[in-house]
């Protein structure tokens, strides 16, 4: 049996959540009924132009300046559309912010209007590479060397970016991937941790334990790097049974989770809902079967 999960919570920025104030307070919420994350989206526009859209980074800053011990990022980061310089200096602000709680989540994006309606390229070919570039460049910013970089679709030259992040080596980068799409989780290897969604299931589900497990194995197989790697996963567990679901996570435990993330939502009510589901607290550990 692996060891115990730590538990977030994971919300849009979008419609009934894409209100800065609401996103705060659950965050605030969730460090006090004992979760150890609180993880916003990233998405500059929404399939509804009616619907509100809160600036992640903004939110995570005032997250972290609000709370004093659980992580807190955006999974993920739609990096390829973003300056990779402005992102550096954001996330080691961020993380000096919050005395080294921040996670930095990494992925192409679901939505090419996102891209294409200012102009920028929305073939997922292209944002694929430039995720790449961008995700070695920023490691390399975060590093406080000298910079110098002329790729495809990046440059840096002789850039020193201080001061470096409180975490060592770098802040933890995890990258997400809808499976059975291999290349993110290629992606992933090179990287800290991986967060997978899965093409068959939407919101509101969660892929099988075995389906997981097949995750992780690719995953695993591509991974050069030694040191820690993160395994976190969405899902939806009914904080009124007893444990609060934490036999439901058990399965993936033995997959190989190390992180689970309660998914909150419109697809499961209102913000008192999702309220509500904070306040009850995480899946609870130490249970038999954990």
């Amino acid at each position: 049996m692996t060891a115990e999960p730590r538990c977030a919570a994971g919300v849009p920025n979008v419609g009934p959540f894409g209100d800065p104030l609401l996103l705060v307070e659950l965050a605030v919420a969730a460090e006090e009924h004992g979760w150890d994350g609180f993880f916003v989206w990233d998405h500059l526009l929404w399939h509804d132009p009616g619907w509100d859209v809160a600036d992640p980074v903004v939110v995570t800053a005032a997250i972290a300046a609000r709370t004093a011990r659980i992580r807190t990022g955006i999974l993920v980061n739609v990096l390829a559309r973003r300056r990779v310089g402005k992102v550096a200096r954001e996330s080691v602000t961020l993380d000096q912010l919050s005395a080294g709680r921040l996670i930095f989540g990494a992925g192409l994006g679901a939505r090419a209007e996102e891209f294409t309606a200012f102009g920028e390229p929305g073939d997922a070919r292209e944002r694929a590479a430039r995720l790449d570039e961008s995700l070695q460049l920023l490691d390399a910013l975060w590093s406080g060397q000298p910079v110098t970089v002329h790729g495809d679709y990046l440059t840096a030259t002789d850039v020193t970016m201080l001061p470096r992040p409180v975490q060592r080596p770098r802040i933890p980068i995890w990258v997400g991937g809808r499976w059975p799409n291999k290349a993110p989780f290629r992606r992933a290897a090179r990287w800290d941790g991986v967060m997978p969604t899965h093409a068959r299931y939407g919101l509101g589900e969660t892929m099988p334990p075995d389906e997981l497990r097949a995750v992780i194995a690719y995953t695993r197989q591509h991974r050069t790097a030694d040191g820690p790697f993160e395994v976190a996963l969405e899902g939806c567990t009914d904080g009124a049974t007893p444990g609060r679901g934490a036999r439901q996570l058990a399965p993936y435990l033995d997959a190989g989770l190390t992180w689970w993330i309660e998914a909150l939502g419109w697809w499961r009510g209102t913000p008192q809902d999702a309220m509500t589901r904070i306040r009850q607290g995480p899946p609870a550990r130490g249970l038999p079967g954990m």
